[in-house]
């Protein structure tokens, strides 16, 4: 049984105007899929909707086996206490020091041990190449760094599925691959996630699956060798040999 199954899922934001349309795809445990496509095509859409950010007009989504309910607050909190996000733009709160800003949703909201809380947190912190920065303010952090704390910071809610939507487009070239080694280590330890990306060379390396979208759709899905080099389907020949040229 996949851990994440999506079937025929739709949303829209308005009545007459679907942005995903009868979208089909599995994640097992410990995958990784990569979501890539034209702007516009869904990709982002379909990470709001999974975390109940956008209510689906259509289809099922069953995580782990439970179906969830988007219109039930106690199974929205279930998914939410399972995935997590971490969005293009990295939300800090500019008031709190590193520290804070990782642990203060486990202790606050969670209700978890401070103690506790703030040892995982230092090793988060440490995994994405921030141990020395706790008691540094957001304003004092490059945009590679402060997107690395978002990244730690959701982990500190312990998820089983980390969803990162196009968590490097906001930041100077010189600094995406910071976030980008920060990622390689959690799929290294086999986080599940999704992932909403243009660094074509980074999915296909760490990806075990890539799902290409276009208007609201899946077209193909299938290893990065597949899609990046033999796509099936005309729309992905398309896709690929345009991006591949750049």
């Amino acid at each position: 049984m996949p851990h994440l199954e999506i079937t025929d899922l739709s949303a829209a934001y308005e009545a007459d105007a679907k942005v995903l349309k009868d979208v089909n795809m599995t994640v097992d445990k410990g995958e990784i899929v990569s979501l890539i496509g034209p702007s516009g095509s869904g990709k982002s859409t379909l990470l709001r909707v999974l975390m109940g950010l956008l209510r689906p007009v259509g289809g099922q989504v069953v995580l782990d086996g439970d179906a969830i309910d988007y219109t039930s607050k106690s199974s929205l909190r279930h998914v939410r206490d399972r995935c997590a996000i971490v969005f293009q733009q990295y939300n800090l709160f500019q008031n709190m020091n590193v520290m804070r800003n990782v642990s203060i949703a486990p202790i606050k909201i969670k209700g978890w041990d401070k103690k506790t809380v703030e040892a995982e947190a230092a090793d988060l912190l440490a995994k994405v190449g921030l141990a020395d920065k706790h008691k540094a303010y957001p304003d004092e952090l490059s945009g590679g760094q402060q997107q690395r704390v978002a990244i730690a910071r959701a982990l500190a809610l312990k998820p089983e599925v980390l969803l990162l939507d196009e968590v490097t487009s906001a930041l100077d070239p010189e600094l995406v691959n910071e976030v980008l080694d920060a990622i390689r280590v959690l799929a290294s330890e086999g986080m599940t996630m999704i992932i909403v990306s243009h660094e074509m060379a980074f999915v296909r390396e760490v990806s075990s699956k890539v799902v290409m979208m276009d208007e609201g759709t899946v077209v193909e899905a299938g290893p990065p060798a597949q899609i990046f080099d033999a796509p099936k389907t005309r729309r992905a020949q398309e896709f690929v040999s345009k991006i591949l040229r750049h």
